[in-house]
């Protein structure tokens, strides 16, 4: 296939375009020709526009672009900045796909389980979902999404992944976690109650060469492991991998002070289940989580 890749440097889409260029034609939108070429070490072909390839031959456009939600404190700039980055490029891609004669087949695109905002912790969440939160990660969300949807014809099939916390040591949450658990001053978060909706890096890359193939399924997903935890549960765990004690507990005042309005995303949350992947035969190779930090921070050392 000829697949062009939208965020392909990102944590996703680095490992997804790894697998991708052994068997296939792989076009990767970037702002930075140079560092991708090494990234991928020229294996898939970088471009800086749109402009530059012609929809007409691309069998599957995969879109994962879009500024980190976590990395920075929601000031009205970031807040603008995160959803800019997401719909412009998401527009285009769209737009382009309407334009062809002949468009790519399929359309995935990305999303994330704040969808539905922060949720009580013993209501289990699938795709089914008719009670979102209605905050900044819902509306994000929600407009991306349907934005994306918009593509879907006789022609374009499309899929949205809701995405949630993706374990990885390469990057991502876990790798920002690891340094203070690492010198035992890993601890609960706020009142540690809240729900994490994870998955590993493997699975997640896994579920999109699987949506990739199955050409019957469109609609909503939730890519996430079946099984979610809160986060007392995620802290121990966390410290059994790397056999360090779970000592110091980080408040919900101090996060909200640290962090502002951003701290909801780890004060809150959401047990989010994968049903539709699982109904559609998908069989996650990691689906507890003491098994997923034992391969990612034990086994490959």
């Amino acid at each position: 296939m000829n697949i062009l890749v939208t965020g392909a440097t990102g944590l996703i889409g680095d490992q997804l375009c790894r697998f991708l260029y052994n068997k296939n034609q792989v076009t990767v939108l970037t702002r930075n020709i140079s560092k991708a070429q090494v990234q991928f070490k020229n294996r898939v072909t970088c471009i800086d526009s749109l402009e530059h390839i012609d929809f007409n031959e691309v069998d599957a456009v995969i879109n994962l672009a879009g500024e980190p939600i976590a990395d920075k404190r929601w000031t009205d700039n970031q807040k603008k900045q995160i959803v800019n980055s997401r719909i412009d490029i998401t527009t285009l891609l769209v737009k382009k796909i309407a334009e062809a004669q002949n468009p790519p087949h399929t359309f995935i695109s990305g999303s994330a389980v704040g969808y539905y905002g922060r949720q009580d912790s013993d209501m289990l969440i699938d795709e089914s979902c008719q009670h979102p939160n209605i905050e900044f990660s819902h509306t994000l969300c929600k407009q991306w999404e349907e934005l994306a949807l918009s593509a879907q014809d006789s022609n374009t099939r499309v899929c949205i992944l809701r995405t949630g916390i993706v374990l990885s040591q390469h990057g991502g949450a876990l790798a920002k976690m690891l340094l203070p658990f690492k010198l035992g001053l890993g601890g609960k978060l706020a009142s540690g109650e809240q729900m994490m909706s994870w998955i590993h890096i493997d699975d997640m890359t896994h579920i999109i060469l699987y949506l990739l193939k199955h050409h019957e399924l469109s609609g909503v997903f939730n890519a996430t492991a079946p099984k979610p935890i809160n986060n007392v549960e995620f802290t121990k765990a966390l410290c059994r991998a790397l056999k360090r004690p779970m000592l110091f507990p980080m408040p919900e005042k101090l996060l909200k002070i640290l962090f502002g309005e951003m701290a909801e995303l780890l004060i809150y949350g959401q047990a989010v289940l994968p049903k539709r992947l699982q109904r559609a035969g998908y069989h996650f190779r990691y689906d507890d989580i003491n098994e997923a930090l034992t391969n990612l921070l034990v086994r490959k050392r």
